[in-house]
C-alpha cells in the first residue's frame, strides 16, 4: 500500500516557475516507478512526467520537455516537478501516481495508486 499527497500547486502568470511535491508512505516506494499526470476540465487525465524507481530513467511528454523536470528522493520517499515557463495550457489538476513495482510505464492504467491533486493555474 502506497498512500500520496501532493502540494504545491497555486495560481501563477505565465512565464513563472512553481515546484509540485508528492510525499509518499509505504515500504515500496523505492521500488515502484513514480509519474505525475494532469488532467484539465473536460479532458483526459493525461501523463506528464515518469521517473523510474532507481531515478536512473526518466520521461516527459513532449509538451513538457525542457521546461519541467521530475526528481525523486527515496531515502525522503518524496518526488518533485519542477516547473518552469508555466504556460496558460498548463493549467490542470496535476496528480502524483505510484507505478508497478520495477516497471517502466506511462500509461495512467498502469498505476496503482494516486493522490489526491494540486490545482495549478497559469494566467496570461
Amino acid at each position: 500500500q502506497v498512500q500520496l499527497a501532493e502540494s504545491g500547486g497555486g495560481l501563477v502568470q505565465a512565464g513563472d516557475s512553481l515546484t509540485l511535491s508528492c510525499a509518499a508512505s509505504g515500504r515500496t516506494f523505492s521500488s515502484r516507478i513514480m509519474g505525475w499526470f494532469r488532467q484539465a476540465p473536460g479532458t483526459e487525465r493525461t501523463f506528464v512526467a515518469a521517473i523510474s524507481a532507481s531515478g536512473g530513467r526518466i520521461g516527459y511528454a513532449d509538451g513538457v520537455k525542457g521546461r519541467f523536470t521530475i526528481s525523486r528522493d527515496n531515502a525522503k520517499n518524496m518526488v518533485t516537478l519542477q516547473m518552469n515557463g508555466l504556460k496558460p495550457e498548463d493549467t490542470a489538476v496535476y496528480y502524483c501516481a505510484a507505478g508497478r513495482i520495477f516497471t517502466w510505464t506511462t500509461d495512467s492504467r498502469n498505476y496503482d495508486y494516486w493522490g489526491q491533486g494540486t490545482q495549478v493555474t497559469v494566467s496570461s
